[in-house]
């Protein structure tokens, strides 16, 4: 007999909300603790899943979500509680051994070895059973029949693939040994709408053909749409187990957590007299309209960009005018984050010029065009492992000191005290803006992918940019700070100043947010307008956005 129980908010006691006879769930976690050196991670957990079930796994950031996946399956071991799989106890087992048992982990994130070729990934993810080659090659051939463009790419190297087709190759290695529990830690991560929609079919095929399934997700209407029951973690502790579909009436679980208060101001407009808007219409109404005359801040004209034979951007022109949000939009390898790296300075251009706030920056280097007013953020949060989050943000702000001086800084003289003051304000500003107050004095190195990347943002305001360039600043953030990001950054906008240009793969954020967008593929521009021209244009639906609606709007209120 098993119980799906719902955690009381005000009291911590266990509420049954159904109760059915089944058998013994296949895997069962009683009382996980887990910690890393000092910190602990997770606090008494229970977790189980049933034979054949997709169970999500869902919850804030550091909540500590793919922690428990690495304590089931071995990497990180439980300083407390139980793991047991099919009846027997594996809580000591190294992570090979419950590889051999039938737990499989796809991690999140980067999962393939770039130099190796898609085939060599493959082979190596199936060492385990590679005395037998009749196994293996059974195990290629299902993979390469879930993923047909694994096969057409078979001796190119990984490194060299789109992230949609990383992700297809991970998974794939995932499956090389015929998991009994596939565990996936963020399968939809800085993913195009078109690649999220086929890897959530595919996902559903492994689990037609008998594979019990444990996916971390950050979206909810993801996790909504594939699985029927759901974890839900926060601060280290089960929160909620039951249907996914009741997580939609536990507002005092699904909140934004991170960034506190990003839509105050947002509601100026009094409700009494207000009427009745769809999601993101408020936020619509009340920016202002970009002059058509505003100062450019940011332009490419002709940008063209080659690797090899290979045109990457070919041939971009735009504007990005003062105040103003302009989205860039397309396939996993489209061109847009190097557009972004050309912008930047990261790298060289073969044609074209580029232009912040009136001056040639072609031939400037990245940190001559940092000082010019142009900042930018990474798809990975490349920050400081073993400095604090507070002391991050300050050295992100180091440039700003007004006393530089080592000698007045070693005697504490009033100019290098008083601009160590001033950062030090500007440091408290920030985190309480980003809601980063209980991670103040935590090293980066411990943090979660999510609240990584919130702290880059925050690294990223501390330089008071007027060109803002964000590269998928929603990737690894939970649903409900996505949803607050949106009025977060128009607020940044506003009270900042400046202009950005974001490449984003959640559209109700971009249209949320966007005055202009821009969609490539292959390194051209297909469309250019308004967020409702261009998502409804026929060449953006059917190379980028696709027909799978979860996929499309990943967060948001569900219809």
């Amino acid at each position: 007999m098993t119980t799906i129980e719902q955690t009381n908010g005000t009291n911590g006691r266990r509420v049954p909300l159904q109760a059915e006879t089944t058998d013994a769930p296949l895997l069962s976690c009683r009382g996980i603790d887990m910690a890393y050196g000092p910190v602990q991670i997770l606090f008494d957990v229970d977790f189980d899943v049933a034979r054949g079930e997709i169970v999500a796994l869902l919850g804030t950031n550091g909540a500590g979500k793919s922690t428990l996946l690495k304590g089931i399956c071995g990497l990180v071991r439980p300083t407390a509680g139980t793991v047991e799989f099919e009846g027997d106890d594996i809580t000591k087992l190294s992570a090979d051994a419950t590889t051999h048992r039938g737990v499989s982990l796809m991690p999140g994130g980067k999962g393939v070895f770039p130099t190796l070729s898609v085939t060599e990934n493959l082979r190596l993810a199936s060492w385990l059973i590679r005395k037998d080659q009749d196994r293996v090659e059974a195990a290629l051939a299902e993979v390469e029949v879930l993923f047909p463009i694994l096969r057409s790419r078979a001796g190119q190297m990984a490194g060299n693939l789109s992230g949609g087709e990383q992700q297809m190759l991970a998974l794939g290695g995932a499956l090389m040994t015929q998991p009994t529990v596939l565990m996936i830690d963020e399968l939809s991560l800085g993913l195009a709408p078109t690649i999220v929609g086929q890897l959530l079919e595919v996902v559903r095929e492994i689990h037609r053909r008998g594979t019990t399934i444990v996916i971390v997700e950050q979206s909810v209407n993801v996790a909504l749409n594939l699985a029927q029951r759901a974890v839900f973690m926060e601060k280290g502790e089960v929160r909620f187990t039951g249907p996914t579909s009741e997580l939609l009436e536990r507002p005092d679980i699904l909140r934004s957590v991170f960034i506190a208060g990003a839509s105050v101001g947002a509601d100026a407009e009094p409700e009494a007299s207000a009427p009745k808007r769809k999601r993101g219409a408020k936020l619509e109404a009340t920016r202002a309209a970009i002059p058509e005359d505003a100062p450019v801040l940011l332009e490419c004209s002709g940008v063209v960009k080659r690797f090899g034979g290979i045109t990457a951007v070919n041939d971009v022109d735009l504007q990005l005018r003062e105040g103003q949000i302009l989205g860039l939009i397309g396939h996993n390898g489209a061109g847009k984050t190097t557009l972004m790296d050309c912008i930047s300075g990261f790298l060289p251009i073969e044609s074209g010029r580029i232009g912040v706030r009136g001056h040639d920056v072609t031939e400037w280097a990245p940190h001559e065009r940092a000082k010019g007013g142009l900042a930018r953020s990474f798809q990975d949060a490349l920050l400081y492992p073993s400095l604090t989050v507070a002391e991050t943000i300050a050295v992100a702000r180091e440039r700003h000191l007004a006393s530089t001086d080592i000698v007045a800084a070693a005697f504490r003289l009033p100019a290098s005290y008083e601009s160590e003051l001033a950062v030090a304000a500007k440091v408290d500003e920030l985190i309480e803006l980003m809601g980063l107050g209980a991670f103040r004095q935590k090293l980066t190195g411990e943090l979660s992918t999510g609240t990584r990347r919130i702290v880059d943002l925050a690294c990223i305001l501390a330089q008071d940019p007027k060109v803002l360039m964000l590269d998928e600043p929603s990737g690894g953030v939970a649903q409900k700070e996505t949803e607050a990001l949106g009025p977060l950054l128009l607020r940044v906008r506003d009270q900042v100043g400046c202009s950005v240009l974001v490449i984003e793969h959640d559209m109700p954020l971009l249209r949320v947010i966007c005055d202009h967008m821009i969609a490539l593929e292959l390194g051209g521009i297909i469309a250019e307008g308004t967020p409702a021209e261009v998502l409804e244009h026929p060449a953006v639906i059917e190379s980028y956005l696709g027909t799978d609606d979860t996929a499309i709007n990943r967060s948001g209120a569900r219809g």
